[in-house]
């Protein structure tokens, strides 16, 4: 009785949440494969501590479901998509027809009906990115294959919803023609009213909501059941719903942090709740005693992989890829979790008035079994491949700047941006860390004719007579004393600044878009996390809002000692060179010297990384200053350990601030988080501007 608590399931969850997913990354296995184990142990078939059918599993597993799919169409890449619209279109039809087409013949050969087989041919054709951390951290997104596998995700994931909605309503009684048009003809109506009223509603609230992130947080949250409701409504089943809900508000929500955060409720609560419930439906004992239902699940896995490499190598074929590129394709096509699943799970609880399920129990454990080889198998192929991956002169190139700190993100000519001189703002709020951000500041702004306004930031009151308040500004005000001696020092214009906000981040960012800041210098202990994944902390928050690009440093001396600037570069972008601006700027205000880091993979080719040096060269050459700019590559397995390695005889490091997406939500780079924990000189660590 006390196991049929609630509560008690609620705790239990909890705790296989918490404790069950680092152990299994630990093990080098992706988290989920650890919950849907805990599902299997802790289940009927187990310790019997968990019920797929109590309610309150039900409902935690219910919500995790369209949150995944929610998800999944909020982690498309609309702006990739648009880059190579045609071929992404192109291989999302090939590598979702050729897998539909595998999985009729899968479905065919093992007697199941033509409704079922089709709907076995759709979890087939969909595609998880789940290795796109790896691209990503490997610098080559930008490389066209990689780009045309992303976008194509929003083609396959599409179509798989729409043909499972088909085959639930055909499962589900008698199906004509005219019901057949109904349906198709009412999706497409209600398609069209998500996605564009949804984009349309979500704008305007967000507009006029400002800054107010928990209503902002609500709102995406409603879009999300609302959609779900009308699915149903409609229908259709509510995955459909939700995963046009998340293509809709995409463009809303951007790279704000409110994204964040409706991502990091669902990874961490919702989510893992759906994968411990499919665990729970798993019968390992039915499964290993029925022998076709282990030739069934070799069968599916044998057709997926084999149908995504045709997929791929048609894709070769047609847009004249080389083999690298077409490998990573199948290997970034391969994975089989978000789309899969929740499809694969609401197939299985269609049942049809004869009390017929659309899936039996050995087709459900195949697709379990499927997700586990290709949510390892997928990942393994791209690490392998993807370092062989180049990305072209002319995709970096067009990224570079004729001066590092011009934000791209402004409404205004580049004639209008430089008639604005260089300015840096230097929030401060540490009195034992403000002379060298006040020296840092400097030493850049007189390097490049500008001003420097040092910023004290006051919390507002809803009463503006507040002793508190009168107290905060009395407290600004001997903040900026003393750096106007210090700035006397260096011969910098300075510009003191006090405001008034409610919000620290959000009064750093506005003072810096109203004084049209070249740049924001921050400071930051070595007690302070860097990695704000649900409010948040000034620095993460200044990083998402700023306009510009921003520096957060940990000066372990003086700036005016920097002789030796370490610049660890692991692609070529945008980000990257400036992060080598930055150095040289700061290099050659010193007289000091700036080495160019680039930690390869041992299976690089040899011409690969000289070719990379060459490129890296040809950018560090192309400024005007007089640097002695040094270029080193080292092969390696560990990045971050050869960082440190190499870190210890340099007095400064300039790291950029890489962010990836993850199964799990946003985290920053674990390359970035470990050096950054372990280095024993000062740091930068450069943010660029997200909208």
């Amino acid at each position: 009785m006390l196991l049929q608590s609630p509560i008690i399931a609620f705790t239990i969850l909890l705790l296989v949440i918490f404790t069950v997913p680092p152990i299994f990354e630990k093990l080098r296995l992706p988290g989920l494969v650890g919950l849907l184990i805990a599902g299997v142990l802790l289940g009927e078939n187990g310790l019997k501590l968990l019920n797929s059918e109590s309610e309150t599993i039900k409902l935690l597993s219910e919500i995790g479901k369209v949150y995944l799919m929610f998800v999944a169409g909020l982690e498309i890449d609309l702006e990739q998509f648009r880059k190579t619209r045609n071929r992404s279109i192109g291989f999302g039809t090939l590598t979702f027809l050729v897998p539909l087409i595998a999985g009729i013949v899968v479905g065919k050969l093992f007697n199941f009906s033509w409704n079922t087989s089709v709907l076995i041919g759709s979890l087939l054709a969909s595609h998880t990115l789940l290795a796109y951390p790896i691209v990503s951290r490997l610098g080559v997104v930008t490389n066209e294959a990689v780009t045309v596998t992303i976008g194509a995700t929003i083609f396959t994931d599409t179509g798989a919803l729409l043909v499972l909605a088909i085959c639930v309503g055909i499962h589900g009684g008698e199906f004509t023609a005219l019901s057949l048009i109904t349906l198709l003809g009412g999706l497409a109506i209600y398609s069209a009213v998500v996605l564009f009223g949804f984009d349309w509603a979500g704008k305007e609230f967000f507009r006029r909501s400002g800054d107010e992130q928990g209503n902002q947080f609500l709102f995406i949250l409603l879009a999300l059941f609302i959609a779900s409701v009308g699915a149903q409504v409609i229908g259709v089943e509510k995955i459909v719903g939700a995963f046009l809900a998340g293509l809709a508000v995409n463009d809303v929500l951007g790279r704000s942090p409110v994204k964040e955060k409706v991502e990091f409720v669902g990874s961490v609560l919702f989510i893992p709740c759906f994968f411990v419930d499919m665990g729970l439906l798993i019968d390992i004992p039915a499964f290993i005693k029925t022998l076709s239902s282990v030739w069934l699940a070799a069968a599916i896995v044998v057709a997926l992989i084999g149908s995504k490499f045709t997929a791929a190598f048609l894709a070769k074929l047609l847009y004249r890829y080389n083999t690298p590129e077409m490998l990573t394709m199948w290997s970034l096509s391969l994975p089989q979790v978000a789309a899969t699943l929740a499809a694969a799970l609401v197939a299985y609880e269609t049942v049809n008035p004869a009390g017929e399920r659309l899936i039996n129990e050995g087709v459900l454990n195949s697709i379990i079994v499927l997700m586990l080889v290709t949510a390892i198998l997928g990942p393994v192929i791209t690490a392998r491949f993807a370092t062989r991956l180049t990305v072209s002169q002319t995709d970096w190139a067009k990224d570079k700047l004729s001066t590092w700190w011009q934000a791209d993100s402004c409404d205004v000519d580049l004639d209008e941006q430089t008639q604005y001189p260089f300015t840096v703002v230097v929030p401060l709020y540490n009195p034992q860390t403000q002379r060298y951000l006040i020296e840092m500041a400097a030493l850049l702004a007189r390097h490049e004719s500008g001003k420097i306004i040092p910023l004290a930031i006051a919390k507002a009151h809803v009463q503006m007579d507040d002793p508190c308040l009168t107290t905060a500004l009395d407290q600004s005000q001997q903040r900026l004393k003393g750096v106007l001696e210090i700035s006397q020092e260096f011969g910098v214009e300075v510009s003191p600044a006090v405001r008034i906000d409610d919000d620290v981040a959000l009064g750093i960012c506005r003072t810096s878009r109203e004084q049209n800041a070249s740049l924001v210098v921050m400071g930051w202990s070595r007690n302070t996390g860097i990695r704000a994944r649900l409010f948040g902390n000034v620095i993460d928050s200044v990083f998402w809002s700023s306009h510009c690009p921003v520096a957060v440093t940990r000066l372990l001396s003086s700036p005016t000692t920097i002789q030796r600037i370490l610049v660890p570069v692991g692609d070529l972008t945008r980000q990257t060179i400036g992060a080598v601006r930055f150095a040289q700027i700061l290099a050659d205000a010193n007289h000091a010297e700036v080495v160019l880091l680039h930690v390869g993979d041992r299976r690089t080719p040899e011409i690969q990384i000289d070719k990379f040096k060459s490129q890296l060269s040809v950018i560090a050459s192309e400024s005007k200053l007089q640097v002695n700019t040094d270029i080193q590559t080292i092969t390696g397995d560990d990045v971050a350990r050869v960082i440190i390695r190499e870190a210890k005889t340099f007095d400064l490091v300039v790291l950029r601030s890489t962010r990836y997406r993850t199964a799990g939500g946003l985290a920053v780079s674990e390359v970035t988080s470990q050096v950054i924990k372990e280095l024993t000189c000062s740091i930068v660590l450069l943010g660029e501007p997200h909208s």
